[in-house]
């Protein structure tokens, strides 16, 4: 009886043993899934990491622009004010000159006033001389005379009328000459000064327009940097809140191997303890035996193999023991100008001193001279070049046998108020009053409209 007892109890042992070895399939199989869940979220947040230097690039990039957009517009405020003072400039001297042309009609209107006296004069003289017949005989004059002394006075009164009309006749003729040049050089001078307010006013009126653009530029470069920025700081975010899934899996996967790594050290002393049970169980039975064996007759070959327990008993101990998985960067006027693209400005009249070259400071015309200066052709002196000068250069063609390198006309402010150099592909290169020097094109939009077909090629 007894020894049926410890056969159940040992037979429990083994059980339990194996009960204890087949647990952790269950948990590997949730630290797999975690694993996963991890993966992806890491695959996410690469993702939006990526966005996030994507977008880190585009705001350096918006910056550099509105730093270079900054500077051109220093230099567009530049040229207005010094424009703005050309202007004041030329407002003086054209009340200086307003002055001094009153002066000159004043005096015009006391040479007409002579002139007429004259006239009248020199009509009497001619009435006189119809008169007497168409002529005058001084001579009869002389020899009628009553006494030498007489005679005296009448040839003395004779030379003074001669001389006094042949003065009234170079009088008449010098101011009648003075009136015609103070006339014209009075009406040249304020013409010139007109016509330069009016190219002042407007090259001031496109720079104004220039600024204008520019300030728009500016607000459009902020707004996207804006953008960029929110939508950084929304990448950012949804990057924190990925980091901090991932972190919580994390933490779920180390919890999930330390309870693992609890079960298992609580099978393993499980499994030790059911051992030493076992061992201390067959011990008990091996002096039960030997006690009944010194007590009792000896058994008969037939009984002993009966009564004795098998000594593979412990095998399926050992088999689930051993299963236990334990988890573990000049010399052509075409493209001479290239340099200055993006760092230069309009200034009327700008391009004719050094530093003015050196600071990229032109208008039209000047920067065409200079352009051909460096080629080493000279449009003639640089002070007085301009766009009247430049289309009587050269020789006339048609607009259909443009050539790179060949002066093109625009009709801006006034009539060829604009010139560049074509570069071939209906483009040009110029000083444009909104861009500095620049690269247009001239077969849409505001240069097509301008465009007044004037092709002047320079040999």
């Amino acid at each position: 009886m007894l020894k049926k007892r410890l056969i159940a109890i040992n037979t429990t042992i083994v059980l339990g043993l194996g009960s204890v070895f087949s647990i952790p399939a269950v948990h590997a199989s949730s630290i797999h899934e975690l694993q996963g869940q991890k993966a992806q979220i890491s695959g996410k947040r690469s993702q939006v990491q990526t966005n996030i230097s994507a977008a880190v690039k585009k705001i350096t990039s918006l910056q550099e622009s509105q730093t270079k957009l900054n500077a051109q517009i220093k230099r567009i405020d530049q040229a207005i004010a010094d424009n703005n003072t050309k202007i004041e400039e030329t407002k003086e001297k054209i009340a200086q000159t307003q002055i001094e042309v009153d002066g000159l009609r004043s005096d015009i209107t006391k040479l007409n006033e002579r002139i007429a006296k004259r006239n009248d004069v020199l009509k009497q003289r001619a009435l006189s001389f119809q008169e007497s017949g168409g002529d005058v005989d001084y001579l009869s004059v002389i020899l009628g005379s009553s006494s030498f002394r007489d005679f005296v006075d009448r040839v003395g009164a004779v030379a003074t009328i001669v001389e006094a009309d042949q003065d009234i006749l170079k009088q008449h003729e010098a101011d009648k000459k003075e009136l015609k040049e103070k006339e014209a050089a009075v009406e040249k001078k304020l013409a010139e000064l007109t016509s330069t307010k009016v190219e002042f006013e407007g090259m001031i009126a496109q720079i104004q327009d220039q600024k204008k653009e520019s300030l728009i530029l500016k607000a459009d470069l902020k707004k996207k940097e804006a953008e960029t920025q929110a939508l950084k700081k929304g990448l950012e975010k949804t990057d924190s809140k990925l980091a901090a899934q991932e972190f919580s899996i994390q933490k779920q996967m180390e919890q999930e191997r330390k309870r693992q790594a609890e079960l298992e050290a609580a099978r393993l002393r499980a499994a030790a303890e059911a051992q030493a049970r076992k061992k201390e169980m067959e011990k008990r039975m091996s002096e039960q035996n030997r006690s009944q064996a010194q007590s009792s007759p000896t058994p008969s070959p037939s009984q002993s193999q009966s009564q004795s327990v098998p000594a593979s008993d412990d095998s399926p101990a050992r088999s689930s023991a051993d299963s236990v998985h334990v988890i573990s960067g000049g010399g052509n006027p075409v493209t001479a100008g290239y340099r200055y693209i993006g760092n230069s400005v309009y200034v009327f009249g700008g391009g004719r001193s050094d530093s003015d070259i050196a600071n990229g400071r032109f208008d039209c015309s000047s920067f065409v001279h200079w352009a051909y200066e460096q080629a080493g052709i000279s449009l003639g002196a640089r002070g007085s070049v301009s766009t009247d000068t430049l289309k009587n250069m050269g020789s006339q063609v048609s607009s259909s046998d443009m050539q790179p390198g060949d002066l093109v006309f625009f009709n801006t402010y006034k009539t060829d108020g604009h010139v560049g150099i074509y570069v071939g592909n209906g483009k040009f290169i110029g000083a444009q009053s909104s861009t500095g020097v620049a690269v247009a094109d001239m077969t849409s939009g505001y240069w097509k409209q301008k465009f007044n077909g004037r092709v002047v090629r320079i040999r």
